[in-house]
């Protein structure tokens, strides 16, 4: 099954909701129990998934159910409701629905949409990175070991996923030392000329200079296939045997080379930490729940080893129980990434064989939910269990430290409450140059990455590393478009403190921008760097007040210089990424005729855009690929006099 692309379920979307509008039956003024009531009497009994709308069209819930006019009914009843969902009943104004063909299509879609809408009445899986793989690539004489984030679009083979990108480094290092494939670009290997450092370090058999032969490259490539597919044993044992025949042949360069390898598969051996027992592809799936928090943790087993772990802290009611959780969360983690053919959970729930079923959907296997009661799989289980009541409790412990943190920082600033929003802003550009602003959000869960924000700044009137013309336009931006999609601040996206890099004139700057936008009660500070810029001696400026600075050794001033220097961080790395595209335009991106292929083609002769430009007419036209015609199209570009 092909689950509803992004455009085509906006265009279901539209169609919907146009035609609920044009009915007569659902006035303007209907809402809550008496509009889902009208609704529900003209859904079809079929299965599908429902979204419930607030009066600023924002969904706030995503459900899926097997009969619609059913379970979109039983809202209207009134019964057994928690107080949760009767909230969330009376906040309704629209109702749409997407049909589907059967109820584990339903399951699937539901999730997507939970995804794509974040509502807030459902379980919510916030942290949704890929994960990282080994990719061997193919698609080269000498193929490359490298690690890969994304669309495996890529020819070669995949061998993941692992939990984190400190784990697959961790592994590419030591697979570097046991197999001596590269790692480098193409580009890089085109361009060598003598082996570089790994070679020197034993990192790789440097096939760009002619070090190693074909065959014997090919020999290093099946040794790491191998290895990575589960048949770790197979690979020592054969080198153990290599290693033995060095020996007795009185090779013992040759014979310690290899006895270095073999430690170095030895120490990812050390590394696994929990045993797959008869498994080949799994993952483990354990979920605790203490108060009104729950920590689900994930370990990957692949080819029989482990590859690492990860916790996950979904957002949830506090009446939602393990079950709920887990469920809710299983959905959401397989909506983007392929489920292995077993799955083991730490505890059992009503749909399982329905998740069984729509899970096999998008999986060329069969796909097993299991619940383990004994044995080694059992010990699975306990293991992640035990790491996620560990996470659980250590997160509970830096939560509470949070607040009272935050009710501290509200009684410095004279804010009316704990800050349950952060906004932080910094710009960062070298003489102007590929200026940009930055805008971080913190909260009492610590930093929202998902809510970061780059601008790149536009407005060409500015005069270069004009600091305070940068804020005014990020600010001017930001809050614009706040005042206009959110003007009764409902949705959770207006900040209760704004934080601003830099000292009196910065904060002149945004107090300028906020009148001119009608807001009169954000609260506004700016921290300045203290004197000799030294950490602890920072200054805060504050409208109506004289700077002052607090204790270097509180926790405020400590949470303070983390939001400064996580904004600080983030517009310099925004600043550098956008430094570092501007500079990989080459000079052969301006030259008339010459596309993407061709470019790679001179760039694979000549090495580099400057090579290219001082090469002779006749050097041009040997270029594989490159006619007589583009060579002096190429020529007289690089070499027109004025």
């Amino acid at each position: 099954m092909t689950l509803i692309p992004d455009d085509e379920i906006n265009s279901d979307i539209g169609n919907e909701a146009s035609e609920s509008a044009a009915s007569p039956t659902d006035a303007p003024a209907l809402s809550g129990r008496a509009l889902i009531r009208t609704k529900a009497r003209k859904l079809p009994a079929g299965s599908g998934v429902y979204r419930m709308l607030d009066q600023h069209g924002d969904v706030m819930y995503v459900g899926k159910a097997r009969n619609l006019k059913a379970r979109v009914g039983q809202y209207a009843s009134g019964k057994a409701h928690t107080n949760r969902v009767t909230r969330m009943i009376g906040r309704v104004h629209d109702l749409i629905v997407v049909t589907t063909e059967t109820e584990s299509q339903a399951l699937l879609l539901e999730a997507q949409l939970i995804k794509r809408y974040m509502p807030p009445y459902n379980v919510l899986l916030r942290d949704d990175k890929s994960f990282p793989y080994i990719l061997i690539r193919t698609d080269h004489q000498w193929p490359q070991i490298k690690k890969h984030r994304g669309a495996q679009n890529l020819k070669g083979h995949y061998f993941g996923p692992f939990a984190s990108a400190g784990a697959v480094n961790s592994t590419l290092n030591t697979l570097q030392r046991a197999f001596l494939l590269r790692s480098c670009s193409d580009g890089v290997f085109t361009a060598r000329t003598r082996p570089c450092l790994l070679f020197q370090i034993k990192r790789c058999s440097a096939p760009c200079v002619g070090r190693v032969t074909s065959e014997e490259y090919d020999a290093l490539l099946d040794d790491a296939r191998t290895f990575l597919g589960g048949k770790s044993q197979r690979v020592q044992r054969d080198l153990s045997e290599q290693m033995m025949q060095a020996s007795e042949a009185m090779e013992f360069e040759r014979a310690a080379a290899i006895r270095d390898r073999i430690k170095a598969l030895a120490s990812i051996q050390g590394h696994q930490g929990v045993t797959a027992g008869d498994l080949e592809d799994a993952d483990v799936i354990a979920v605790h729940q203490q108060g009104a928090q729950s920590c689900v943790q994930v370990f990957f087993l692949r080819a029989g080893q482990n590859w690492g772990n990860r916790a996950y802290f979904p957002k949830h009611d506090t009446t939602q129980g393990l079950e709920e959780v887990l469920e809710a969360f299983i959905g959401q983690f397989y909506d983007s990434r392929p489920a292995p053919q077993t799955i083991l959970i730490s505890h059992d729930f009503a749909e399982r064989p329905l998740m069984e079923e729509a899970l096999s959907l998008k999986s060329p296997r069969k796909v097993s939910l299991v619940v383990p009661k004994r044995g080694d799989k059992a010990k699975m289980i306990d293991l992640a269990l035990r790491n996620a009541r560990d996470a659980l409790a250590l997160r509970m412990a830096e939560s509470a430290s949070q607040q009272l943190v935050l009710s501290e920082l509200a009684t410095v600033f004279d804010l009316e409450g704990p800050p349950g929003r952060i906004e932080a802003y910094d710009n960062s550009h070298i003489s102007g140059t590929n200026a940009i602003g930055a805008m971080i959000v913190a909260g009492p869960d610590g930093f929202m990455r998902n809510n970061y924000r780059k601008f790149n700044i536009k407005d060409s009137r500015l005069a270069p590393g004009d600091d305070y013309g940068m804020m005014r336009e990020v600010l001017t931006r930001r809050f614009g478009r706040l005042v206009k999609e959110d003007p009764e601040r409902s949705r959770g996206q207006w900040p209760d403190l704004v934080l601003i890099d830099g000292g009196a004139g910065q904060l002149a700057a945004a107090e300028q921008v906020l009148a001119e936008l009608g807001i009169e009660d954000l609260p506004l500070v700016a921290i300045a760097k203290g004197a000799d810029r030294n950490a602890g001696r920072e200054r805060f400026f504050l409208p109506g007040r004289e700077p002052f600075t607090l204790d270097p050794r509180s926790a405020v001033m400590y949470y303070l210089q983390r939001i400064r220097d996580e904004v600080h961080r983030f517009a310099i790395g925004t600043h550098r990424q956008k430094r570092a595209g501007a500079m990989k335009k080459s000079q052969l991106d301006e030259v008339p005729g010459v596309g993407p292929g061709r470019k790679k083609a001179l760039l694979a002769h000549f090495g580099s855009a400057r090579a290219v430009a001082g090469a002779a007419l006749e050097d041009l036209e040997s270029a594989d690929g490159i006619s007589k015609a583009v060579a002096r199209k190429v020529y007289d570009y690089f070499h027109a006099e004025g």
